[in-house]
């Protein structure tokens, strides 16, 4: 399966999402495709190294009619799932039925990825650069972030923008753990609460070769029935014991080059009855934003021939304790920047080879040998492949 042959998709700047409504065909009952990547990497400082098959993942769509069609995509983490041992995973990234209502718009029920952020719903590992999804997108907007509901997604001539809105499931503030925001607090579909809902929307506009959008999300974190909420003393209810979540990015090119920039933050006024609750030092804020810069050094070509080498440079700056209630610890290694250089070298258009550097610099841990003052440094050196069919 390929999607678009653009320029664009070369470059990485603005992939379409991996399977969209137009990968369907009309024509054909089923359809399969799926992407995957291994990695090597190797922390200068340490010197420890390790190497991983970090994903494969299985997409199957069936068309029942035109205006109906299931997508469904099967993940498998680190390449084996032993029980009683750490790693591994088998995970539904999405499961849902889609009702296409028109031309520009169409309804999704069941499991899928709510349009936050860049890499949320566009993350195959030939549509960005570097080995690693970006920091920010991985912490702050913990990607990939699936749950259960219902959305509208809409574009027409007459409202010129592309829209979206969703009535999901809402977190879980137990899972919330010290140095991921809230990234573990996502049910992923796994017999998850109803009792705490979420709405998630965005807007965004394309001229050209721009792409501009703002994305949000809202929603409760309790989900346990009142007599355990208030025995919690947490805010029970759809909405209660709150997380927001705001975003803005922006993707153009200019010739040879192209361009990224996002940032998002997310509060949780609520955090100090979270940690009496839970004892999980959950922030009050955390943030995170990044700028990347891509060059097209080989050009290649837009069919399979492929060829194309890109050279990219990213910044990151991102905070997972940015601010604290009375009773939260403060932990200066969460407070971090990350630069990453590297290149990336499509053979063909669906397959990429990546070799990057990150440098990291983080305040002390709690209790280190520098906690009193001073950053730690590390280095580390990747390489990967990477593969979309």
């Amino acid at each position: 399966m390929h999607l678009s042959g653009s320029s664009l998709k070369v470059i990485t700047l603005l992939a379409i999402p991996i399977f969209s409504s137009s990968v369907l065909s009309q024509e054909a009952k089923t359809t399969i495709g799926g992407y995957g990547n291994a990695v090597y990497s190797r922390e200068i400082q340490s010197g420890d190294a390790g190497i991983d098959l970090e994903r494969v993942v299985l997409f199957i769509g069936h068309t029942f009619s035109p205006g109906i069609a299931l997508v469904s995509e099967l993940e498998m983490e680190d390449a084996k799932v032993t029980g009683g041992e750490p790693g591994g995973e088998i995970a539904f990234e999405q499961a849902y039925i889609q009702f296409s209502l028109n031309a520009g718009h169409r309804i999704v029920a069941g499991l899928f990825l709510p349009r936050i952020g860049i890499l949320n719903e566009n993350h195959l590992p030939t549509s960005f650069n570097g080995n690693e999804r970006t920091q920010v997108e991985t912490f702050i907007i913990p990607s990939t972030w699936r749950e259960l509901g219902v959305g509208f997604y809409g574009e027409n001539d007459i409202f010129p923008f592309e829209y979206s809105i969703a009535l999901v499931n809402g977190l879980n503030a137990s899972g919330f753990e010290h140095g991921s925001a809230i990234r573990e607090g996502r049910f992923e579909g796994r017999t998850a609460s109803a009792v705490a809902l979420a709405l998630t929307g965005s807007i965004a506009k394309s001229v050209g070769s721009a792409r501009i959008q703002v994305s949000g999300y809202y929603g409760g974190s309790a989900g346990l029935p009142p007599a355990e909420t208030d025995s919690l003393r947490l805010q029970g209810g759809a909405f209660g014991t709150p997380v927001a979540l705001g975003e803005a990015d922006a993707q153009f090119s200019a010739g040879r080059f192209a361009f990224r920039i996002l940032g998002t933050l997310v509060s949780i006024p609520d955090a100090g009855r979270i940690n009496d609750a839970f004892g999980n030092n959950t922030p009050r804020s955390a943030y995170g934003a990044y700028a990347e810069a891509a060059c097209r050094v080989f050009p290649g070509t837009e069919d399979a021939a492929g060829g194309a080498l890109n050279a990219f440079l990213r910044y990151e700056r991102l905070n997972l304790n940015a601010s604290l209630p009375s009773n939260g610890i403060q932990d200066g290694s969460l407070d971090q920047h990350h630069l990453i250089a590297g290149l990336c070298y499509f053979p063909i258009l669906d397959i990429v080879i990546k070799g990057d550097v990150r440098f990291q610099w983080t305040g002390a841990a709690p209790g280190s040998a520098t906690s009193t003052g001073g950053e730690q440094k590390s280095t580390f050196v990747t390489l990967g492949i990477g593969f979309a069919y």
